[in-house]
């Protein structure tokens, strides 16, 4: 039986042999259902209209998307170290090509997810590459719409995934919204749209519901900022292709913070 993916959010479901009713992830107040109405597809069909794109994003970082874009248009990051290769967010397709690329410089050891929106097809990602473990916070354990055994729960407030490498949860977007702090390279921050990088690429906003323009409240993004503060970094890698603070990414999350702030208190 098929895995039907829906086409508003990218999120692949457990097997059925008619597609689910309804997607629970649009139904949400975060998300939205087209006016046209639900609609399905799956990942052999996607493999049939799309491919995968893949670009340099920055040293040790390599970023993967779908063409033409698909769903919510979110690119994939693969991070290289010496220790891990990581795949951080995931994407409703992968191809040929791409799984082959990937393979021949190094494979993925770990996937690790800042938030349920882009869990898409996370569990055709870890099997292809060996059952990779799929780190998602627990407190997002509600939204898993594919339970699968390499799926590792993570709780608290950071967890290490190798040298390096720590997923810190801010929450926010989400319950369990994830962002994942790279000490290499003069320190990198990759935020998803849990922190998001905006069209000028030197602020980052905050939001509870991005396509319904639901702002976060202020408590939650001083959350946010007291999550991220220990860690230093410089450059700050958003959701969407081009989204990158390239320097001085620290500072610019905590002027946006502010900015956001005295915008919402008035």
């Amino acid at each position: 039986m098929p895995n039907f993916i829906c086409n508003t959010c990218g999120t692949q479901y457990a097997e059925s042999g008619e597609p689910p009713t309804t997607c629970t992830i649009c139904q949400d107040e975060r998300q939205y259902v087209k006016i046209t109405g639900q609609q399905w597809t799956t990942l052999e069909r996607l493999q049939l209209t799309n491919r995968n794109s893949i670009r340099f994003e920055g040293p040790g970082l390599i970023g993967i998307g779908i063409d033409p874009p698909f769903a919510i248009g979110q690119r994939a990051l693969f991070l290289r170290t010496p220790q891990v290769n990581v795949l951080w967010e995931c994407l409703p397709l992968l191809d040929e090509a791409v799984v082959l690329a990937i393979k021949a410089l190094g494979g993925i050891s770990a996937i690790a997810i800042s938030h349920p929106h882009y869990y898409s097809s996370m569990n055709e990602w870890s099997r292809i590459f060996g059952g990779i473990p799929i780190y998602l916070h627990v407190a997002d354990r509600q939204w898993v719409m594919r339970p699968d055994h390499a799926i590792v729960f993570w709780d608290g407030e950071t967890h290490v995934l190798g040298s390096g490498l720590t997923l810190v949860r801010c929450g926010g977007h989400f319950d369990g919204g994830t962002v994942l702090h790279w000490a290499g390279e003069g320190g990198v921050l990759l935020t998803g749209d849990i922190i998001q990088v905006v069209a000028d690429r030197k602020h980052v906003s905050f939001m509870y519901s991005y396509p319904n323009y639901v702002p976060l409240s202020a408590s939650a993004v001083e959350r946010i900022i007291r999550a991220v503060e220990p860690f230093e970094f410089d450059r700050v890698h958003g959701a969407f292709w081009d989204m990158v603070i390239e320097r001085d990414g620290k500072a610019a999350i905590m002027r946006s913070a502010e900015r956001y702030l005295n915008a919402i208190r008035g």
